[in-house]
């Protein structure tokens, strides 16, 4: 398990969404209150909106659950495939959730977006991308050495 590359790869991707989660997404200081983004809350006057900016943490929850599915369930590649395609869209779905809020407080406020998360999401996305290449590749070289015999 721990010695094929698309499990290290899996490894990135949850770092980096449990990264991402600590990391504010947006926040900017307007006089004397700073109003703050991430992805549990926002925190505006010293008040917590949770809904509906949670969606974003629900969504990085379950690319962290299901990263962690997939690299357990290394002796079935083609769930191992469908997991990772079904993780690419949560993880799209983060990416998108994050981007709608932060555009959507950027015109109330003007205000500075923190890059960290963005950066962290794409190395997610990315390292989620090249695991499921290298399950196909995986399953490739299988069925290959299935036709020698």
């Amino acid at each position: 398990m721990w010695q094929r590359i698309q499990t290290v790869f899996l490894i990135i991707a949850i770092v980096a969404l449990v990264v991402a989660l600590i990391q504010p997404i947006w926040q900017v200081n307007t006089g004397d209150t700073t109003i703050t983004l991430t992805p549990f809350y926002l925190l505006h006057n010293e008040i917590y909106s949770y809904w509906p900016y949670s969606i974003t943490a629900v969504l990085a929850v379950a690319g962290i659950t299901l990263a962690i599915i997939t690299v357990k369930s290394y002796n079935n590649r083609m769930l191992q495939i469908k997991l990772g395609a079904l993780n690419s869209l949560i993880l799209a779905g983060f990416m998108f959730s994050a981007v709608m809020f932060t555009s959507k407080l950027s015109d109330q406020y003007q205000g500075a977006v923190g890059m960290g998360w963005l950066i962290l999401a794409g190395v997610a996305v990315i390292s989620n991308w090249l695991a499921i290449r290298f399950i196909r590749r995986d399953e490739r070289i299988v069925k290959d050495s299935d036709r020698l015999r």
